[in-house]
């Protein structure tokens, strides 16, 4: 039988616990060793036992996540998934976070809808299997529940492009995403393509993400509001809980955001950014899928592919979670794979 995903949960609250517990024990291939009340607790636990993932809380009594992810890294290379509200506070604690060593973070559920909790169980369980298999060991496949493809927010059709239009650069990521896209925007020199990305990651975390990135970055680099323009050395990253899409008109792109059903299990999801992309834009889109669990955005890729777009997957060696950028090359979708470090220098020069 194969070994479950084993996980420990870190958090001051009773109710958290216990939610995270039923959400995640749901799942056959995963099983909840324990909670801890705190990082001391947590501490205590690891020496009798040590988990595949942790979900750790930020703001906690006696110690605060941050400081306990610090000396958890130090000394266990265990994969850690921030659980945090989506309190403004929070979101920078969160990058933090990321920096520091955990792999991903999650929101944590609230009670709502069948449907809302329907949608945070399946995240949830996406997140924590990602966290498993975000380092060298082998791991086993997992069923996940049944996912609607980019039809439920956009219909494939014809392009609709111009061929005298500027080019433009479209990007997914998802695992390991944060850190490859800081690195990607980072070599972007003032000036460079428009860029619209998608990255994985909950409503109201995106917003202080791209002000982090817009502070350390020669472009200008902000959370995408719906209607605005794709222009030349800014980067428009999609808010989270929301698909966002490129349109055209005339000779204009701007982007639309719009709520709409998780597509590949996610929403803001890169199959819907690509499909829209290769509708309106066609050859004049230079495309890159990154790091990331699962296979959203490989469709979208091969259908920017079939349409005379130029596609690039970065490889395996430079990628966290060799998922996303795996499928799309097993789809035949993708001409150029490459080193994270050389992603922007390419998509670049194919911008002429």
């Amino acid at each position: 039988m194969s070994k479950k995903i084993r996980v420990l949960i870190v958090d001051d609250s009773a109710v958290v616990r216990q939610t995270l517990v039923d959400l995640l024990s749901s799942d056959p291939g995963i099983e909840v060793i324990g909670t801890a009340i705190d990082p001391y607790a947590a501490a205590e636990r690891l020496k009798t036992e040590v988990p595949d993932v942790i979900t750790l809380d930020i703001e906690m009594p006696r110690m605060d996540g941050l400081t306990f992810l610090q000396k958890l890294m130090r000394q266990y290379p265990i994969p850690v998934v921030i659980c945090s509200s989506v309190a403004e506070k929070g979101s920078y604690n969160a990058l933090k976070a990321l920096e520091y060593g955990a792999v991903e973070f999650i929101t944590k559920p609230k009670v709502g809808t069948k449907k809302f909790l329907e949608e945070s169980r399946i995240q949830l369980i996406d997140k924590i299997k990602a966290a498993a298999i975000a380092r060298p060991k082998p791991m086993r496949s997992v069923k996940v529940s049944p996912k609607l493809n980019a039809d439920a927010v956009i219909q494939r059709g014809k392009p609709q492009t111009l061929t005298t239009t500027e080019k433009i650069c479209l990007v997914g990521a998802s695992t390991g995403g944060t850190e490859a896209l800081r690195i990607f925007l980072e070599a972007q020199p003032a000036g460079c393509p428009p860029i619209a990305i998608v990255q994985h990651m909950p409503e109201h975390f995106t917003a202080a993400f791209a002000s982090r990135l817009d502070s350390i970055c020669r472009i200008n680099i902000r959370e995408a509001k719906n209607g605005d323009s794709m222009l030349r050395g800014q980067a428009l990253i999609a808010p989270g809980d929301k698909h966002m899409l490129l349109k055209r008109s005339g000779a204009r792109y701007y982007v639309e955001v719009k709520t709409g059903p998780l597509v590949s299990r996610h929403r803001p999801s890169v199959d819907v950014l690509f499909r829209s992309g290769a509708r309106y834009g066609g050859s004049n889109v230079v495309a890159a899928i990154m790091t990331g669990m699962g296979d959203d955005g490989a469709k979208g890729m091969k259908e920017l592919f079939e349409v005379g777009a130029y596609t690039i997957a970065q490889d395996e060696a430079t990628c966290v979670v060799f998922g996303m950028p795996q499928e799309a090359i097993k789809l035949g979708g993708v001409q150029k794979v490459m080193p994270l470090q050389s992603i922007a220098g390419e998509m670049v020069r194919k911008c002429g």
